[in-house]
């Protein structure tokens, strides 16, 4: 197994396998969506290839740990078996639920903030965590919808989750800008309040504005992975590397793929903030610049 440093890493989807194997640019890291590769035997062979060349990690999208029918067995036993091949350094996933019984749904549906859903989750994160035989890396969603039966903030629902399984966290900073702006609330203060010492990974991804049907003249953020990483998400990564400290972060980008050489000068730029995240803030002038323009969130440096 390679090893992920505090790097930056691409998501390496189908249409750049070939490619990347031809070329082996020069990437800290891979990660792929494991069910992409679980019934297609060439893109696994050259998946396999790739691995000993980058650390690879594994970010599952069929798993559905918010699914009150509980976790499919079968694909969980199957992840079990790429991940003894390919030997990723982490495994993560999503905080939503996407199965009901049989059937699976081509989306990742929002939970409520409650305890009865926090008993739900905890359970099958123990179960994936058991099965798999490593710690499990939980992603904070994207949400355009509230829950009136939710009880407690998102950022409480994560830390109780850590002490209850000792899962890890995958901070997904697009998806705090995302969420901040369709919900209301501010997306720094919600990183204040994240349980930053359970971050293994960052990830980073483009969104789209789209009209509310709900809303008139209004507009929500929709998490598409469909274009370059916007200004506020670049900002708000900025804050975070100054609360969290650098942590390997990885680029998103699922539809409308650029070319290769495109994602890999987004992770160029993550590469370089999180080295001025590392100089004494004196020497960061434009991370100096960015904290002091946001007031009370100066203090980061």
């Amino acid at each position: 197994m390679k090893s992920i440093s505090n790097i930056s890493g691409v998501g390496l989807r189908l249409p750049h396998l070939t490619e990347m194997g031809a070329t082996l640019p020069p990437a800290g890291w891979l990660e792929i969506h494991p069910e992409n590769f679980l019934a297609n035997p060439h893109a696994a062979e050259l998946l396999a290839e790739l691995s000993t060349h980058y650390p690879i990690s594994f970010h599952t999208v069929g798993i559905s740990v918010g699914s009150i029918t509980g976790i499919d067995r079968s694909h969980l036993n199957r992840l079990r078996g790429l991940i003894d091949r390919i030997h990723p350094s982490l495994v993560s996933g999503h905080l939503a639920w996407s199965t009901y019984g049989k059937e699976y749904l081509n989306d990742l549906l929002p939970i409520p903030w409650n305890e009865e859903t926090l008993r739900v989750v905890t359970t099958h994160v123990d179960e994936v965590q058991d099965v798999l035989g490593r710690a499990y890396l939980i992603e904070n969603p994207a949400s355009y919808v509230g829950f009136r039966s939710s009880t407690m903030p998102e950022t409480e629902f994560l830390y109780e989750l850590v002490r209850r399984t000792g899962c890890e966290i995958l901070c997904d900073l697009s998806n705090i800008v995302v969420s901040a702006h369709n919900m209301g609330y501010d997306a720094y203060r919600f990183i204040d309040d994240f349980p930053a010492d359970a971050i293994r990974e960052i990830h980073l991804g483009g969104y789209t504005p789209e009209d509310d049907e709900a809303t008139p003249d209004g507009r929500l953020w929709i998490d598409t992975h469909a274009a370059a990483i916007a200004a506020p998400s670049w900002d708000l990564y900025k804050y975070a590397l100054g609360r969290f400290g650098v942590k390997p972060t990885l680029i998103e980008w699922d539809n409308d793929i650029p070319p290769l050489p495109t994602l890999l000068g987004e992770g160029a730029k993550a590469d370089r903030l999180m080295q001025a995240a590392q100089l004494p803030c004196g020497d960061d002038e434009e991370s100096g610049r960015q904290n002091r323009s946001k007031g009370q969130y100066a203090d980061a440096c």
